[in-house]
């Protein structure tokens, strides 16, 4: 820096010096010590003053000895003999201390002190520092390696400083990725930094505070707000995905709205499963799918008992606890991010054309005895057919996206707000309004400092805050997971020789018999040959006079204060709200489609709605002290107490008389009415309240011995007075390694090693209200005197009965007062490593979790009349090993970065709570297959049920020859082609008692890889997510209407001897029973996705500031670009339904592959 620069410069900050010191700098601070670590006098220095410390390890010798006796001595001497013998300066910036490098002098020949001699040829570089998301970042410290050449950046993240041409300059600043640059002949630089993945000075949010993760001792997984928005996803649930060991998360469907099924660490119960969410501290109910990604800051996944064991009896299933964006100090910064799109099917499914259906058809008619259905002429004329996948799905589904975040404040308030727009079409039904999507989203969070005295130590400041979203969202749905009455279920089993639309003739015949047969534009739809039942046609589906609306408002505020009693003493009180509105509003009016659940004759109309109502009151303390710098203490302290309400309120009419769709939820006022009517309605109140004391400690030596213990105390009125209360401890251990004297001389690639472990008991409450007493169900209703008349005119009809009806109610179910918490008890062993100057990461847990005392139903004679009682007696256990690895390198301007996570889980059901040891939970008699979920001790929960199959019998001989002891024939009923069911229990019968484990739905291992680049303004994001060891049950492959179209690899069907061993011969009359529930159901579920792939490029600064720009940033990117499987169903990725439904393909709504182009843009 030349010295008429440097002249400005010093005018420039002396009026800033002046009027820190004047009222910021003189504030007294005491320090006595003697012989400790620079880094400990500084964190004194920062917690008597309220300032914060900005530097780099690179210029502070955090280690260096430190004696010094300062009793009530101004901030500003104390500053002064703390840096400058170490060649240290340092500048203040509105409550930041910045340590910077103080250039040293030399003496000239003259004696006259002067910069130093004979430095090569200086180049002046100057320009911006900015983040990921381009906020200046402040402090930042620029360097050149070896030199005390350096300076930091200023408020609005720039720098001006002199090198000499070919040096390198170095960019770092704690808790962001290091970048070095050689200097040329530019005089330019503009510098984008990434967070570091791994720090050991990371903060991690834990139930009621923060920790530094290098004395974090429980299993805790963090997604930043850059690893979240990497791809800009929809929803949050979508960004965890893949992301975190030991979490599962499933889409139920690909319809736009559909919901998430997040698991973590296996299931926990037979009950309710769900993780609890916690956002800014306030419990939500319903998921995290509200929120807008961009308004996150972090996710942080408590995965095990200790860290989970502050939120006792909530905290059973692991906890997900979301920390929103606010505001920093400095400039207003303005941000928006845009992107629109284009859906698509990833796959269609391969079912048989025209032609080859009729020959299937005929050959069903053959081998039952029967003459072809069509002639050879017809067959050869047939064609491909109509594609009704074509037909149905809407090819360029629109999707789109806008986010605008306006952030700022001054060193007093600070504060963040956000306005999000998304509007997804469904690839199925978006084009008819059937499937579609939208959610409004806004956001205010604000922080304000309204009292502080930094020249006292007690008392000396009150911070409030306010943390408000809201979001609104609008969805319509088609049916999903129906194999054959579905929209999708039709477009694959719907026969593929008839039309969209009929023809004239036909189509006047249709109105003659149907009336209500559905149209568009004049133009009738086809109706299904004979036989198909429920299949109709898809597009007529799409275009029947029908519609469902769901609707809901979310607010969740959270509004804490906090008073510093002391330096190391604090108490925070807190209030929070999750107020919810959604309900449902559909009609239906007259049409036909099908003989079987689509001849709709009686229009109706249906409206819900729904109110719920949570509110939380937290106070506690933390106290925060060390000693010597070598013994350091923590405890949090404090009580809860919370309830939640909801009201529900439903009506639906038939007969309507106002026949204009847009006018349908009107007809419940309309008085007039034809003489038969018919109504009802639905109403419902419910609530849980619960009250808590909570407290933790810690304690580390020297962080290198690290001890965490808590207690937790849960009152919940969903148990009576016997078991209303339940205590829920943890304890855990962690120990830095590398902090120890003996590691000191260790290799320089070894950077750091620490070991935890863990074990802790938690409870689950959330398995429904008043189990303990019984709820009385009202309609039980009895007429006294009178009798009962048929109507004459009609018998058919329900005839009239007069006498004194008596209103009437009886329990629902018989009370358990004893039943009591559901508790999970869980040890963690964990190891986590940095090698390569961090370079390349790594961890590592094994876990085991059991869960006793699960609610089950009590099984009850069918005499009784009352629902069956529930009683804690249920045992499960899930163990599993978790592994993180990661590794980031800069090579000039390129950087690259390659993380991966996998995870294995064992599931076992100790105790299903009955005499018997098992329970079927999934059955359909009436389609064939029976009963084909199951659950049994001793095995994972739950599992494919059905019989083993042994190839097909290829000729009459077999079959003679497959009997029993006795001689007699084991499928007396087979004929050539039918399958071969195993006697599994060899009792000579083939029965349900042959049925045994043929498969899974939970996946062994779970896994999810990301791959990164940046080079010159390019950046390039790959991120690979997918299962293994997991079963499909492909239910959609029923074979009880004979009549439906099939997959295209029925082909390889038995058609005669040594034609196929697998895939039986087509048969209407079935008698040999081929459809039952077999191992012929189960497929291979493991798969490999390419979830999300994204390619940008920022245009240089120089460009985009011209125009007040900050920083814009262009991209391309995709969204289930790739997929590998052997699934041949529209998706291996299933979530339907329950716990007792994964991995049941019922006709699953896939998901699209979606383009999309975007922009980001800062102001």
């Amino acid at each position: 820096m030349t010295r008429d620069r440097l002249k400005k410069y010093v005018a420039f900050l002396l009026p800033l010096f002046l009027l820190s010191f004047t009222f910021s700098m003189a504030q007294k601070v005491n320090l006595n010590l003697n012989g400790a670590s620079l880094k400990y006098a500084l964190e004194s220095v920062a917690k008597q003053s309220g300032y914060t410390l900005a530097y780099s390890k690179e210029v502070v010798n955090l280690d260096d000895a430190v004696t010094i006796d300062a009793r009530d001595m101004e901030l500003s001497n104390v500053l002064d003999r703390l840096l400058t013998p170490r060649n240290l300066s340092y500048e203040v910036v509105d409550n930041k201390i910045y340590i910077l490098y103080k250039p040293k002098a030399v003496e000239s020949k003259t004696g006259a002190v002067s910069p130093q001699q004979n430095q090569p040829v200086e180049q002046q570089v100057s320009g911006v520092v900015t983040d990921v998301n381009g906020d200046p970042i402040i402090g930042a410290n620029i360097s050149v390696p070896g030199t005390t050449l350096g300076t930091v950046t200023d408020i609005d993240g720039k720098f001006t400083l002199s090198v000499p041409r070919g040096a390198v300059l170095r960019f770092s600043y704690i808790g962001y990725v290091n970048q070095e640059f050689t200097i040329t002949n530019q005089s330019s630089l503009n510098v984008q930094m990434s967070e570091e993945v791994e720090s050991l000075d990371e903060l991690v949010v834990v139930g009621y505070g923060v920790q530094r993760k290098s004395v974090v001792t429980a299993a805790i997984s963090r997604v930043t707000a850059d690893e979240l928005n990497t791809n800009k996803p929809s929803r949050v649930e979508d960004a965890l995905k893949g992301k975190v060991s030991g979490v599962q998360i499933t889409q139920s469907s690909g319809q736009p709205g559909s919901d998430s099924k997040v698991r973590i660490r296996g299931i926990g119960t037979i009950n309710n499963s769900d993780p609890l969410y916690i956002v800014d501290g306030m419990e939500v109910g319903g998921g995290i799918s509200y929120l807008n990604p961009v308004d996150i800051q972090s996710v942080e996944i408590l995965k095990d008992a200790a860290s989970a064991a502050i939120y006792g009896t909530r905290g059973a299933n692991g906890v997900v606890l979301v920390t929103t964006k606010s505001g920093k100090a400095g400039k207003t910064s303005v941000n928006y991010d845009v992107s629109y799109g284009w859906q698509n099917p990833w796959k269609k499914k391969s079912v048989l054309d025209a032609h080859d259906y009729m020959i299937i058809m005929n050959e069903v008619q053959i081998n039952d005895g029967n003459l072809p259905r069509y002639s050879n002429e017809q067959v050869l004329a047939a064609g491909k057919g109509t594609d009704w996948q074509d037909e149905t799905f809407y090819y360029n589904a629109p999707v789109q996206n806008h986010q605008v975040s306006v952030s700022g404040g001054s060193e007093k308030s600070q504060f963040f707000l956000s306005l999000g727009y998304f509007d997804q079409a469904g690839i199925v039904g978006g084009n008819y309004d059937k499937s579609n999507y939208k959610r409004w989203s806004l956001r205010s969070n604000s922080t304000h400092t309204i009292f502080e005295a930094r020249n006292r130590s007690f008392l000396n400041k009150v911070v409030l805050s306010a943390n408000v979203g809201y979001s609104r969202d609008k969805s319509s749905g088609i049916e999903t997971n129906s194999e054959y009455g579905s929209i999708l279920g039709s477009a694959i089993t719907f026969a593929p020789m008839v039309p969209v639309y009929a023809d004239e003739a036909t189509a006047a015949d249709i109105l003659a018999t149907h009336p209500y047969a559905v149209q568009k534009d004049g133009r009738v739809f086809s109706l299904p040959p004979a036989g198909f039942q429920e299949i109709a046609n898809p597009v007529g589906m799409l275009n029947q006079p029908t519609s469902g609306k769901n609707n809901s408002d979310k607010i969740v505020g959270s509004f804490w204060a906090e008073i510093s009693i002391l330096p190391e003493l604090k108490f925070r009180s807190s209030y929070g709200v999750d107020l919810a509105f959604w309900g449902y509003d559909s009609y239906q009016f007259p049409y036909f489609l099908a003989t079987q659940g689509k001849d709709i004759k009686v229009s109706t109309v249906q409206s819900e709605m729904n109110r719920g109502y949570r509110w939380q009151v937290e106070n506690y303390f933390t106290y925060e002290k060390s000693f010597n710098d070598i013994h350091n203490f923590s405890a949090v302290l404090g009580q809860s107490a919370n309830k939640y309400s909801q009201r529900s309120l439903g009506g639906n009419d038939l007969d309507l008389l106002e026949t204009d769709p847009l006018k349908a939820n009107i007809n419940s006022a309309i008085a007039d009415r034809k003489d038969e009517r018919t109504w009802g309605g639905t109403a419902g109140y419910n609530f849980i309240a619960g009250a808590s004391y909570f407290g933790r400690i810690n304690y580390n030596y020297d962080e290198r011995y690290i001890l965490q213990g808590t207690l937790r105390r849960d009152g919940s009125s969903n148990f009576g007075t016997n078991n209303k209360w339940g205590v829920f401890p943890s304890f855990s251990a962690g120990w830095n390694v590398t902090n120890e004297a003996f590691m000191k001389n260790r290799p320089a690639w070894f950077d750091a090693l620490k070991l935890r472990f863990s074990w802790g008991k938690n409870g689950n409450d959330r398995i429904g209200q008043f189990l303990y007493t019984s709820l009385m169900n009202g309609g039980q209703n009895y007429y006294f005197g009178g009798g009962y008349k048929v109507n004459q005119g009609d018998p058919t009809k329900i005839g009239e009965v007069s006498g004194i009806m008596q209103y009437g109610s009886s329990p629902a179910y018989i009370p358990n007062p004893n039943v009591k918490w559901e508790e999970s008890a869980q040890t963690d062993i964990g190891l986590e490593a940095r090698f390569l100057n961090n370079a390349l990461t790594f961890g590592f847990d094994y876990f085991k979790k059991k869960t006793i005392g699960m609610l089950m139903y009590q099984p009850i004679p069918s005499y009784v009349g009352l629902g069956a009682p529930i009683a804690n007696v249920g045992d499960m256990e899930n163990w599993g090993l978790e592994f993180e690895a990661g590794w980031r390198q800069s090579i000039g301007e390129f950087k690259y970065s390659i993380s991966a996570n996998a995870s294995y889980l064992k599931n076992t059901l100790i105790n299903i709570g009955n005499a018997t040891g098992e329970q079927i939970y999934e059955s359909m008699g009436a389609t064939g297959v029976g009963s084909y979920v199951k659950g049994m001790n001793g095995e994972v929960f739950p599992y494919f049920y059905g019989f083993k199959t042994d190839g097909l019998f290829q000729n009459q001989a077999e079959i003679d020859a497959y009997v029993n002891a006795d001689g007699q024939k084991l499928q007396a009923s087979a004929k050539p082609g039918d399958v071969r069911f195993v006697d599994l229990n060899n009792d000579g019968v083939i029965s349900d008692a042959d049925k045994t484990k043929i498969g899974k739905g939970m996946p062994d291992w779970t896994y999810g890889v990301t791959l990164g680049a940046e080079w010159k303004g390019l950046d390039l994001n790959l991120f690979f997510q997918g299962t293994v060891g997991n079963n499909i049950f492909d239910y959609a492959q029923r074979g009880d209407i004979p009549a439906m179209n099939r997959p295209s690899w029925i082909l390889e069907r038995w058609h005669g001897e040594e034609t196929s061993n697998r895939i039986p011969r087509m048969t209407a009359a079935n008698p040999n029973g081929n459809w039952r529930s077999s191992d012929l159901y189960i497929k291979n579920g493991s798969y490999l996705r390419l979830k999300t792939a994204q390619l940008g490029y920022t245009l240089p600064a120089r460009w985009v500031q011209k125009v007040s720009i900050q920083r814009l940033r262009v991209y391309v990117a995709a969204e289930n670009l790739l997929t590998f499987t052997g699934y041949d169903g529209f998706d291996p990725e299933l979530a339907s339904g329950g716990y007792t439904t994964i991995g049941v393909d019922r006709g699953i709504y896939p998901q699209s592959r979606t383009i999309s182009l975007g922009a980001n843009i800062s102001f």
